[in-house]
């Protein structure tokens, strides 16, 4: 039984930290929410800033690879 009340301890204190780091996470994304309604109110798009942001999280060669494509299918499509 003792080995029982070990897992349900650990179990209980893992609980505990993923609903803290839930609280962190909400506040992290609050924070994100006012930059992007300042961004806004300053007369920046957040939908273009959000796109950037995304774009630098790849890697330039992938990012390069992914526009030649959608240039390919743009012309395909007569939009270029």
């Amino acid at each position: 039984m003792g080995g029982g009340q070990v897992a349900a301890e650990e179990l209980r204190l893992l609980i505990e930290r993923a609903e803290r780091l839930e609280e962190e996470k909400k506040g992290i994304q609050d924070d994100i929410k006012d930059v992007f309604a300042e961004a806004k109110g300053r007369g920046y798009d957040p939908k273009a800033i959000r796109t950037i942001i995304a774009i630098r999280k790849k890697k330039r060669e992938e990012y390069q690879e992914e526009e030649a494509i959608l240039e390919t299918y743009m012309n395909a499509l007569g939009m270029l």
